[in-house]
Protein backbone atom coordinates (compact mmCIF):
# COMPACT_ATOMS: atom_id res chain seq x y z
CA UNK A 1 0.00 0.00 0.00
CA UNK A 2 1.38 3.42 -0.90
CA UNK A 3 2.02 5.85 1.90
CA UNK A 4 0.41 9.28 1.87
CA UNK A 5 3.48 11.50 1.91
CA UNK A 6 1.46 14.72 1.57
CA UNK A 7 -1.33 14.81 4.16
CA UNK A 8 -1.78 18.62 4.10
CA UNK A 9 -5.34 18.32 2.83
CA UNK A 10 -6.34 15.92 5.61
CA UNK A 11 -4.79 18.07 8.32
CA UNK A 12 -6.49 21.19 6.99
CA UNK A 13 -9.83 19.36 6.82
CA UNK A 14 -9.43 18.59 10.52
CA UNK A 15 -8.78 22.25 11.28
CA UNK A 16 -5.09 21.78 12.05
CA UNK A 17 -2.38 24.25 11.09
CA UNK A 18 -0.49 23.39 7.92
CA UNK A 19 2.70 24.55 6.22
CA UNK A 20 0.66 25.81 3.28
CA UNK A 21 -2.96 25.95 2.21
CA UNK A 22 -3.89 22.74 0.38
CA UNK A 23 -5.39 22.89 -3.09
CA UNK A 24 -7.60 20.67 -5.19
CA UNK A 25 -10.14 21.52 -7.86
CA UNK A 26 -13.61 20.16 -8.39
CA UNK A 27 -13.73 18.41 -11.77
CA UNK A 28 -9.95 18.61 -11.91
CA UNK A 29 -9.96 15.19 -13.59
CA UNK A 30 -11.14 15.46 -17.18
CA UNK A 31 -12.80 18.20 -19.20
CA UNK A 32 -9.97 20.64 -19.79
CA UNK A 33 -7.20 18.04 -20.17
CA UNK A 34 -6.11 17.11 -23.68
CA UNK A 35 -5.22 13.60 -22.52
CA UNK A 36 -8.75 13.14 -21.21
CA UNK A 37 -10.40 14.50 -24.34
CA UNK A 38 -8.39 12.00 -26.38
CA UNK A 39 -9.76 9.19 -24.22
CA UNK A 40 -13.31 10.50 -24.62
CA UNK A 41 -12.99 10.13 -28.38
CA UNK A 42 -12.95 6.38 -27.76
CA UNK A 43 -14.78 5.86 -24.46
CA UNK A 44 -17.90 7.26 -22.79
CA UNK A 45 -17.82 8.43 -19.17
CA UNK A 46 -19.44 5.22 -17.96
CA UNK A 47 -17.03 3.14 -20.06
CA UNK A 48 -14.05 4.88 -18.45
CA UNK A 49 -15.41 4.42 -14.92
CA UNK A 50 -16.05 0.73 -15.57
CA UNK A 51 -12.36 0.15 -16.36
CA UNK A 52 -10.30 0.60 -13.15
CA UNK A 53 -6.96 1.13 -14.93
CA UNK A 54 -8.38 3.86 -17.16
CA UNK A 55 -10.35 5.45 -14.36
CA UNK A 56 -7.32 5.47 -12.07
CA UNK A 57 -5.27 7.11 -14.83
CA UNK A 58 -7.84 9.90 -15.26
CA UNK A 59 -8.10 10.39 -11.49
CA UNK A 60 -4.33 10.62 -11.00
CA UNK A 61 -3.60 12.77 -14.05
CA UNK A 62 -4.32 16.17 -12.41
CA UNK A 63 -2.25 15.22 -9.36
CA UNK A 64 0.73 14.72 -11.62
CA UNK A 65 -0.04 17.73 -13.83
CA UNK A 66 -0.93 20.33 -11.22
CA UNK A 67 0.72 19.02 -8.02
CA UNK A 68 -2.56 19.37 -6.12
CA UNK A 69 -2.84 18.08 -2.55
CA UNK A 70 -5.68 15.62 -3.10
CA UNK A 71 -7.21 13.49 -5.83
CA UNK A 72 -10.97 13.28 -6.40
CA UNK A 73 -12.29 9.98 -7.68
CA UNK A 74 -13.36 10.27 -11.32
CA UNK A 75 -16.95 9.16 -11.72
CA UNK A 76 -20.45 10.57 -12.01
CA UNK A 77 -22.97 11.09 -9.21
CA UNK A 78 -25.31 8.81 -11.20
CA UNK A 79 -22.99 5.80 -10.81
CA UNK A 80 -24.93 3.91 -8.10
CA UNK A 81 -28.43 4.53 -9.49
CA UNK A 82 -28.62 1.71 -12.06
CA UNK A 83 -28.03 -0.78 -9.24
CA UNK A 84 -31.24 0.28 -7.50
CA UNK A 85 -33.29 0.12 -10.68
CA UNK A 86 -32.84 3.58 -12.22
CA UNK A 87 -31.88 3.42 -15.88
CA UNK A 88 -29.77 6.51 -16.55
CA UNK A 89 -27.92 7.64 -19.65
CA UNK A 90 -25.33 10.42 -19.80
CA UNK A 91 -26.05 12.31 -23.02
CA UNK A 92 -23.42 14.62 -24.46
CA UNK A 93 -24.35 18.27 -24.11
CA UNK A 94 -27.33 17.43 -21.89
CA UNK A 95 -26.19 15.42 -18.90
CA UNK A 96 -27.98 12.60 -17.09
CA UNK A 97 -31.27 11.54 -18.67
CA UNK A 98 -33.75 9.18 -17.01
CA UNK A 99 -36.72 7.95 -19.04
CA UNK A 100 -38.65 6.18 -16.27
CA UNK A 101 -39.24 9.01 -13.81
CA UNK A 102 -40.56 8.94 -10.27
CA UNK A 103 -44.14 10.21 -10.06
CA UNK A 104 -45.79 8.31 -7.22
CA UNK A 105 -45.08 6.38 -4.04
CA UNK A 106 -45.42 3.12 -5.95
CA UNK A 107 -42.44 4.15 -8.10
CA UNK A 108 -40.37 4.77 -4.99
CA UNK A 109 -41.34 1.43 -3.48
CA UNK A 110 -39.93 -0.38 -6.53
CA UNK A 111 -36.42 0.95 -5.92
CA UNK A 112 -33.92 -1.68 -4.81
CA UNK A 113 -30.88 -1.61 -2.53
CA UNK A 114 -27.24 -1.08 -3.38
CA UNK A 115 -24.72 -3.85 -2.71
CA UNK A 116 -21.46 -2.04 -3.55
CA UNK A 117 -19.23 -5.11 -3.74
CA UNK A 118 -21.59 -6.82 -6.18
CA UNK A 119 -23.08 -3.85 -8.04
CA UNK A 120 -20.14 -1.47 -8.48
CA UNK A 121 -16.94 -3.50 -7.93
CA UNK A 122 -15.18 -1.44 -10.62
CA UNK A 123 -15.46 1.69 -8.43
CA UNK A 124 -13.93 -0.11 -5.47
CA UNK A 125 -11.23 -1.66 -7.64
CA UNK A 126 -10.31 1.81 -8.93
CA UNK A 127 -9.99 3.12 -5.38
CA UNK A 128 -7.83 0.19 -4.35
CA UNK A 129 -5.61 0.59 -7.39
CA UNK A 130 -5.09 4.27 -6.61
CA UNK A 131 -4.58 4.02 -2.87
CA UNK A 132 -2.58 0.79 -2.81
CA UNK A 133 -0.28 1.42 -5.75
CA UNK A 134 -0.37 4.94 -7.18
CA UNK A 135 -1.27 7.94 -5.03
CA UNK A 136 0.81 9.65 -2.37
CA UNK A 137 -1.89 12.24 -1.70
CA UNK A 138 -5.31 11.54 -0.17
CA UNK A 139 -8.10 10.28 -2.38
CA UNK A 140 -11.49 11.93 -1.94
CA UNK A 141 -14.47 9.70 -2.57
CA UNK A 142 -17.84 11.24 -3.23
CA UNK A 143 -21.55 10.83 -3.75
CA UNK A 144 -24.43 12.92 -4.99
CA UNK A 145 -26.81 14.06 -2.26
CA UNK A 146 -30.37 12.70 -2.11
CA UNK A 147 -32.06 15.94 -3.21
CA UNK A 148 -29.94 16.27 -6.33
CA UNK A 149 -30.34 12.60 -7.22
CA UNK A 150 -34.08 12.83 -6.61
CA UNK A 151 -34.32 15.87 -8.88
CA UNK A 152 -32.96 13.88 -11.82
CA UNK A 153 -35.17 10.93 -10.98
CA UNK A 154 -38.30 13.10 -10.88
CA UNK A 155 -37.52 15.64 -13.64
CA UNK A 156 -35.98 13.06 -15.97
CA UNK A 157 -32.88 15.20 -16.50
CA UNK A 158 -31.41 18.62 -15.76
CA UNK A 159 -33.87 21.36 -14.83
CA UNK A 160 -33.77 25.15 -14.67
CA UNK A 161 -36.30 25.48 -11.86
CA UNK A 162 -36.96 22.05 -10.28
CA UNK A 163 -40.69 22.70 -10.29
CA UNK A 164 -41.61 19.03 -10.64
CA UNK A 165 -39.24 18.00 -7.86
CA UNK A 166 -40.53 20.58 -5.42
CA UNK A 167 -44.14 19.92 -6.36
CA UNK A 168 -43.64 16.19 -5.66
CA UNK A 169 -42.02 17.07 -2.35
CA UNK A 170 -44.97 19.25 -1.32
CA UNK A 171 -47.73 17.08 -2.83
CA UNK A 172 -46.46 13.63 -1.79
CA UNK A 173 -44.61 14.07 1.51
CA UNK A 174 -44.91 10.39 2.44
CA UNK A 175 -43.45 9.31 -0.89
CA UNK A 176 -40.82 12.04 -0.67
CA UNK A 177 -39.50 10.95 2.70
CA UNK A 178 -39.53 7.31 1.61
CA UNK A 179 -37.43 8.35 -1.39
CA UNK A 180 -35.08 10.31 0.85
CA UNK A 181 -34.69 7.30 3.16
CA UNK A 182 -33.91 4.97 0.28
CA UNK A 183 -31.39 7.36 -1.22
CA UNK A 184 -29.82 8.01 2.19
CA UNK A 185 -29.36 4.27 2.76
CA UNK A 186 -27.85 3.91 -0.72
CA UNK A 187 -25.51 6.84 -0.10
CA UNK A 188 -24.34 5.49 3.25
CA UNK A 189 -23.59 2.06 1.79
CA UNK A 190 -21.86 3.64 -1.18
CA UNK A 191 -19.65 5.94 0.90
CA UNK A 192 -18.77 3.29 3.49
CA UNK A 193 -17.63 0.99 0.69
CA UNK A 194 -15.42 3.76 -0.70
CA UNK A 195 -13.76 4.22 2.69
CA UNK A 196 -13.24 0.46 3.07
CA UNK A 197 -11.60 0.44 -0.36
CA UNK A 198 -9.17 3.20 0.68
CA UNK A 199 -10.72 6.67 0.30
CA UNK A 200 -9.28 9.09 2.88
CA UNK A 201 -12.06 11.70 2.78
CA UNK A 202 -15.56 12.08 1.37
CA UNK A 203 -17.46 14.89 -0.31
CA UNK A 204 -21.21 15.00 -0.83
CA UNK A 205 -22.37 17.15 -3.74
CA UNK A 206 -25.84 18.61 -3.47
CA UNK A 207 -25.52 20.39 -6.78
CA UNK A 208 -29.06 21.74 -7.06
CA UNK A 209 -30.28 22.05 -3.47
CA UNK A 210 -29.94 25.83 -3.73
CA UNK A 211 -33.35 25.71 -5.45
CA UNK A 212 -34.91 25.21 -2.01
CA UNK A 213 -35.61 27.83 0.62
CA UNK A 214 -33.88 27.50 3.96
CA UNK A 215 -37.21 26.59 5.62
CA UNK A 216 -37.90 23.84 3.10
CA UNK A 217 -34.34 22.55 3.49
CA UNK A 218 -34.85 22.29 7.24
CA UNK A 219 -38.11 20.39 6.80
CA UNK A 220 -37.53 18.19 3.78
CA UNK A 221 -33.76 17.66 3.48
CA UNK A 222 -31.84 18.29 6.68
CA UNK A 223 -33.11 15.21 8.57
CA UNK A 224 -31.82 13.05 5.71
CA UNK A 225 -28.43 14.76 5.72
CA UNK A 226 -28.25 14.40 9.51
CA UNK A 227 -28.78 10.66 9.05
CA UNK A 228 -26.06 10.36 6.41
CA UNK A 229 -23.40 12.43 8.15
CA UNK A 230 -24.10 10.95 11.59
CA UNK A 231 -23.57 7.47 10.19
CA UNK A 232 -20.52 8.48 8.16
CA UNK A 233 -18.89 10.13 11.19
CA UNK A 234 -18.25 6.59 12.43
CA UNK A 235 -15.78 6.11 9.57
CA UNK A 236 -13.46 8.77 11.04
CA UNK A 237 -12.58 10.43 7.73
CA UNK A 238 -13.11 14.13 6.89
CA UNK A 239 -16.58 14.86 5.51
CA UNK A 240 -17.24 17.73 3.09
CA UNK A 241 -20.56 19.24 2.02
CA UNK A 242 -20.83 21.28 -1.16
CA UNK A 243 -23.62 22.81 -3.20
CA UNK A 244 -24.00 25.54 -5.79
CA UNK A 245 -26.13 28.64 -5.37
CA UNK A 246 -26.79 27.59 -1.79
CA UNK A 247 -25.17 30.33 0.28
CA UNK A 248 -28.41 30.67 2.26
CA UNK A 249 -27.87 27.11 3.54
CA UNK A 250 -24.32 27.36 4.87
CA UNK A 251 -25.43 27.68 8.50
CA UNK A 252 -27.56 24.57 8.06
CA UNK A 253 -24.48 22.72 6.82
CA UNK A 254 -22.37 24.19 9.63
CA UNK A 255 -24.89 22.64 12.02
CA UNK A 256 -24.50 19.14 10.53
CA UNK A 257 -21.98 16.59 11.89
CA UNK A 258 -19.46 17.21 9.10
CA UNK A 259 -15.98 18.72 8.91
CA UNK A 260 -15.80 21.04 5.90
CA UNK A 261 -18.34 23.49 4.48
CA UNK A 262 -17.90 24.08 0.77
CA UNK A 263 -18.60 27.62 -0.44
CA UNK A 264 -19.34 28.70 -3.97
CA UNK A 265 -18.15 32.08 -5.26
CA UNK A 266 -21.31 33.94 -4.25
CA UNK A 267 -20.42 34.08 -0.55
CA UNK A 268 -17.04 35.54 0.49
CA UNK A 269 -15.23 33.57 3.17
CA UNK A 270 -15.09 36.59 5.51
CA UNK A 271 -18.85 37.01 5.22
CA UNK A 272 -19.42 33.31 5.88
CA UNK A 273 -17.38 33.63 9.06
CA UNK A 274 -19.39 36.69 10.14
CA UNK A 275 -22.60 34.75 9.56
CA UNK A 276 -21.39 32.10 11.98
CA UNK A 277 -19.69 29.40 9.89
CA UNK A 278 -17.17 27.93 12.33
CA UNK A 279 -16.05 24.82 10.47
CA UNK A 280 -13.26 24.46 7.95
CA UNK A 281 -14.25 26.12 4.68
CA UNK A 282 -13.44 25.04 1.15
CA UNK A 283 -13.51 27.28 -1.89
CA UNK A 284 -14.28 29.45 -3.51
CA UNK A 285 -12.80 30.95 -6.70
CA UNK A 286 -15.32 31.55 -9.46
CA UNK A 287 -14.29 29.08 -12.22
CA UNK A 288 -14.90 31.80 -14.82
CA UNK A 289 -11.92 33.68 -13.40
CA UNK A 290 -9.68 30.92 -14.73
CA UNK A 291 -10.06 32.21 -18.29
CA UNK A 292 -9.22 35.79 -17.32
CA UNK A 293 -5.69 37.25 -17.45
CA UNK A 294 -3.16 36.06 -14.89
CA UNK A 295 -3.05 39.32 -12.82
CA UNK A 296 -6.82 39.01 -12.29
CA UNK A 297 -6.56 35.34 -11.35
CA UNK A 298 -3.76 36.06 -8.90
CA UNK A 299 -5.61 38.97 -7.31
CA UNK A 300 -8.80 36.94 -6.87
CA UNK A 301 -6.89 33.99 -5.39
CA UNK A 302 -4.95 36.29 -3.06
CA UNK A 303 -8.19 37.80 -1.76
CA UNK A 304 -9.59 34.35 -0.97
CA UNK A 305 -6.38 33.35 0.79
CA UNK A 306 -6.21 36.59 2.79
CA UNK A 307 -9.76 36.03 4.01
CA UNK A 308 -9.38 32.31 4.64
CA UNK A 309 -6.06 32.45 6.45
CA UNK A 310 -7.43 34.63 9.21
CA UNK A 311 -7.88 31.38 11.13
CA UNK A 312 -6.90 27.72 10.58
CA UNK A 313 -9.20 25.75 8.37
CA UNK A 314 -9.04 26.62 4.68
CA UNK A 315 -8.89 24.36 1.65
CA UNK A 316 -8.44 26.27 -1.61
CA UNK A 317 -10.79 25.19 -4.36
CA UNK A 318 -13.18 26.55 -6.93
CA UNK A 319 -16.77 27.53 -6.24
CA UNK A 320 -17.84 24.94 -8.82
CA UNK A 321 -16.05 22.68 -11.30
CA UNK A 322 -13.37 23.18 -13.92
CA UNK A 323 -14.91 23.61 -17.37
CA UNK A 324 -13.45 22.64 -20.78
CA UNK A 325 -12.15 26.07 -21.81
CA UNK A 326 -9.71 26.26 -18.88
CA UNK A 327 -6.03 25.94 -19.78
CA UNK A 328 -4.38 23.23 -17.64
CA UNK A 329 -1.26 25.40 -17.39
CA UNK A 330 -3.35 27.98 -15.52
CA UNK A 331 -4.38 25.40 -12.92
CA UNK A 332 -0.76 24.37 -12.46
CA UNK A 333 0.34 27.99 -12.06
CA UNK A 334 -2.51 28.71 -9.65
CA UNK A 335 -1.64 25.70 -7.51
CA UNK A 336 1.96 26.87 -7.25
CA UNK A 337 0.85 30.40 -6.39
CA UNK A 338 -1.46 29.24 -3.59
CA UNK A 339 1.23 27.00 -2.13
CA UNK A 340 3.90 29.71 -2.23
CA UNK A 341 1.73 32.62 -1.10
CA UNK A 342 0.32 30.69 1.85
CA UNK A 343 3.60 29.06 2.96
CA UNK A 344 4.58 29.73 6.55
Amino acid sequence: MTKISNDTFLRAARGERTDHIPVWYMRQAGRSQAEYRKLKEKYSLFEITHQPELCAYVTKLPVDMYQVDAAILYKDIMTPLPAIGVDVEIKSGIGPVIDQTIGAKSDVEKLGELDPETDIPYVLDTIKLLTEEQLTVPLIGFAGAPFTLASYMIEGGPSKNYHQTKAFMYREPEAWFLLMDKLADMTIRYLKAQVRAGASALQIFDSWVGALSRTDYQSYIKPTMEKIFTEMKKEKVPLIMHGVGASHLVLEWNDLPLDVVGLDWRLPIAEARKLGVTKVVQGNLDPAVLIADWPTIEAKAKDILDQGMQQPGLIFNLGHGVFPEVNPDVLKRLTTFVHEYSAN
